[in-house]
Protein backbone atom coordinates (compact mmCIF):
# COMPACT_ATOMS: atom_id res chain seq x y z
CA UNK A 1 0.00 0.00 0.00
CA UNK A 2 1.20 3.58 -0.96
CA UNK A 3 1.68 6.11 1.98
CA UNK A 4 -0.15 9.28 1.15
CA UNK A 5 2.01 12.00 1.48
CA UNK A 6 0.80 14.82 3.70
CA UNK A 7 1.10 18.32 3.32
CA UNK A 8 0.15 21.82 3.74
CA UNK A 9 -3.01 22.42 1.99
CA UNK A 10 -4.40 18.90 2.60
CA UNK A 11 -7.88 18.46 4.46
CA UNK A 12 -7.53 15.61 6.91
CA UNK A 13 -11.10 13.68 7.27
CA UNK A 14 -12.11 12.18 10.13
CA UNK A 15 -12.30 8.19 9.28
CA UNK A 16 -15.91 7.41 9.81
CA UNK A 17 -15.49 5.47 12.84
CA UNK A 18 -13.67 8.24 14.46
CA UNK A 19 -15.49 8.56 18.45
CA UNK A 20 -12.78 11.25 19.93
CA UNK A 21 -15.74 14.09 19.88
CA UNK A 22 -13.10 16.66 19.10
CA UNK A 23 -12.79 15.27 16.12
CA UNK A 24 -15.74 13.12 14.98
CA UNK A 25 -16.71 13.88 10.99
CA UNK A 26 -14.01 16.83 11.23
CA UNK A 27 -12.60 18.03 8.06
CA UNK A 28 -9.47 19.53 8.91
CA UNK A 29 -7.10 21.85 7.03
CA UNK A 30 -3.81 21.36 7.55
CA UNK A 31 -2.15 24.43 7.37
CA UNK A 32 1.46 24.05 8.60
CA UNK A 33 3.51 20.72 8.64
CA UNK A 34 7.29 19.69 8.96
CA UNK A 35 7.92 16.27 9.72
CA UNK A 36 10.43 17.57 12.96
CA UNK A 37 8.18 20.83 14.37
CA UNK A 38 4.72 19.34 13.63
CA UNK A 39 1.72 20.21 12.40
CA UNK A 40 -1.14 22.89 12.50
CA UNK A 41 -4.74 22.67 11.38
CA UNK A 42 -8.57 23.90 11.73
CA UNK A 43 -11.37 22.22 12.11
CA UNK A 44 -13.89 23.69 9.15
CA UNK A 45 -16.87 22.21 10.25
CA UNK A 46 -17.55 23.35 13.82
CA UNK A 47 -19.75 26.37 14.35
CA UNK A 48 -19.82 27.82 17.74
CA UNK A 49 -22.78 30.15 17.12
CA UNK A 50 -21.22 33.23 17.77
CA UNK A 51 -19.67 36.21 15.89
CA UNK A 52 -16.48 37.56 16.01
CA UNK A 53 -17.57 40.52 17.34
CA UNK A 54 -19.10 39.38 20.28
CA UNK A 55 -15.53 37.61 21.23
CA UNK A 56 -13.35 40.91 20.51
CA UNK A 57 -14.59 44.00 21.60
CA UNK A 58 -12.70 46.41 19.53
CA UNK A 59 -13.63 44.57 16.51
CA UNK A 60 -15.97 46.30 14.02
CA UNK A 61 -19.74 44.91 13.56
CA UNK A 62 -19.16 42.14 11.28
CA UNK A 63 -21.55 39.06 11.23
CA UNK A 64 -18.87 36.68 10.91
CA UNK A 65 -19.60 33.21 12.62
CA UNK A 66 -16.95 31.85 14.95
CA UNK A 67 -15.51 28.36 14.51
CA UNK A 68 -14.08 25.13 16.84
CA UNK A 69 -10.70 25.39 15.28
CA UNK A 70 -9.28 22.83 17.68
CA UNK A 71 -8.87 21.37 21.31
CA UNK A 72 -5.54 23.29 21.09
CA UNK A 73 -5.12 27.02 23.11
CA UNK A 74 -8.54 27.80 22.53
CA UNK A 75 -8.17 31.48 24.02
CA UNK A 76 -6.65 32.40 20.70
CA UNK A 77 -8.13 33.22 17.50
CA UNK A 78 -7.11 32.41 13.85
CA UNK A 79 -8.06 33.31 10.30
CA UNK A 80 -8.20 31.89 7.20
CA UNK A 81 -9.75 34.11 4.03
CA UNK A 82 -9.35 34.62 0.40
CA UNK A 83 -7.72 38.26 0.52
CA UNK A 84 -4.44 37.55 0.54
CA UNK A 85 -3.91 40.55 -1.74
CA UNK A 86 -5.24 42.84 0.50
CA UNK A 87 -4.07 41.41 3.89
CA UNK A 88 -0.28 41.57 4.21
CA UNK A 89 1.85 38.87 6.38
CA UNK A 90 -1.29 36.12 4.97
CA UNK A 91 0.19 33.26 3.82
CA UNK A 92 -0.86 31.08 1.43
CA UNK A 93 -2.41 27.24 2.39
CA UNK A 94 -3.19 26.31 -0.89
CA UNK A 95 -5.19 28.19 -4.01
CA UNK A 96 -7.28 30.95 -2.80
CA UNK A 97 -7.28 30.14 0.81
CA UNK A 98 -4.41 32.70 3.14
CA UNK A 99 -4.13 32.21 6.74
CA UNK A 100 -3.50 35.17 9.02
CA UNK A 101 -1.98 38.34 8.42
CA UNK A 102 -2.02 41.75 10.19
CA UNK A 103 -5.12 42.02 12.45
CA UNK A 104 -5.20 45.70 12.37
CA UNK A 105 -5.09 45.62 8.79
CA UNK A 106 -8.37 43.44 8.62
CA UNK A 107 -10.08 45.25 11.37
CA UNK A 108 -9.81 48.35 9.11
CA UNK A 109 -10.90 46.42 6.01
CA UNK A 110 -13.42 44.78 7.72
CA UNK A 111 -14.88 48.38 8.80
CA UNK A 112 -14.37 49.58 5.31
CA UNK A 113 -16.65 46.70 4.32
CA UNK A 114 -13.62 45.90 1.66
CA UNK A 115 -14.18 42.06 3.38
CA UNK A 116 -17.62 40.28 3.75
CA UNK A 117 -17.94 37.11 6.69
CA UNK A 118 -18.41 35.11 3.33
CA UNK A 119 -14.74 36.07 2.76
CA UNK A 120 -13.05 34.79 6.15
CA UNK A 121 -13.58 32.49 8.51
CA UNK A 122 -12.51 32.45 12.52
CA UNK A 123 -11.80 29.64 14.64
CA UNK A 124 -11.03 29.81 18.31
CA UNK A 125 -8.20 26.99 18.94
CA UNK A 126 -6.38 24.96 16.65
CA UNK A 127 -5.87 21.55 15.55
CA UNK A 128 -1.85 20.51 16.76
CA UNK A 129 0.17 17.46 16.42
CA UNK A 130 4.04 16.96 17.93
CA UNK A 131 6.57 15.47 15.74
CA UNK A 132 5.95 12.31 13.97
CA UNK A 133 2.41 12.61 15.53
CA UNK A 134 0.11 12.91 12.30
CA UNK A 135 2.72 10.75 10.35
CA UNK A 136 1.61 7.92 13.52
CA UNK A 137 -2.81 8.80 13.10
CA UNK A 138 -2.06 8.38 9.22
CA UNK A 139 -0.27 5.32 9.43
CA UNK A 140 -3.21 4.12 12.16
CA UNK A 141 -5.70 5.09 9.71
CA UNK A 142 -7.75 7.87 11.54
CA UNK A 143 -7.41 10.61 8.68
CA UNK A 144 -8.44 10.32 5.51
CA UNK A 145 -6.28 12.51 3.06
CA UNK A 146 -8.31 14.74 0.55
CA UNK A 147 -7.39 17.65 -1.91
CA UNK A 148 -8.47 21.47 -1.15
CA UNK A 149 -10.69 23.67 -2.29
CA UNK A 150 -11.03 27.08 -1.53
CA UNK A 151 -15.09 26.09 -2.12
CA UNK A 152 -15.02 24.21 0.67
CA UNK A 153 -14.22 26.68 2.89
CA UNK A 154 -16.20 29.19 1.62
CA UNK A 155 -19.18 27.67 0.26
CA UNK A 156 -19.90 24.28 1.39
CA UNK A 157 -22.34 24.52 4.36
CA UNK A 158 -20.53 23.02 7.51
CA UNK A 159 -23.09 20.51 8.49
CA UNK A 160 -22.50 18.92 4.48
CA UNK A 161 -19.16 19.31 4.88
CA UNK A 162 -17.13 16.38 5.84
CA UNK A 163 -19.62 14.20 4.00
CA UNK A 164 -19.33 16.19 0.66
CA UNK A 165 -15.46 15.90 0.78
CA UNK A 166 -16.10 12.34 1.39
CA UNK A 167 -18.26 12.11 -1.75
CA UNK A 168 -15.82 14.33 -3.99
CA UNK A 169 -13.05 11.74 -3.86
CA UNK A 170 -15.11 9.04 -5.24
CA UNK A 171 -14.86 5.41 -5.67
CA UNK A 172 -15.09 3.58 -2.17
CA UNK A 173 -15.12 6.72 -0.68
CA UNK A 174 -18.32 7.96 -1.89
CA UNK A 175 -20.07 4.86 0.13
CA UNK A 176 -18.31 5.95 3.63
CA UNK A 177 -19.62 9.35 2.71
CA UNK A 178 -23.42 8.07 3.10
CA UNK A 179 -23.01 6.05 6.39
CA UNK A 180 -25.05 7.53 8.81
CA UNK A 181 -23.48 9.38 11.75
CA UNK A 182 -24.75 6.82 14.23
CA UNK A 183 -23.28 3.58 13.06
CA UNK A 184 -26.30 1.74 15.11
CA UNK A 185 -27.76 2.32 12.17
CA UNK A 186 -25.22 0.98 9.55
Amino acid sequence: MLEATVKIGNILLAEPFMVDPNFKRSAVLLCDHHEVEGSIGFILNRPLETNIDELIPDFPTFAAEVFFGGPVQTDTIHYLHNVGDLLEDSIEVCKGVYWGGDFEKLKFLVSSSLIQPAQIRFFMGYTGWSEGQLQDEMKFGSWILAEMDANYLFKTPPQTLWKSIMYNKGNSFTILAQLEEDTSWN
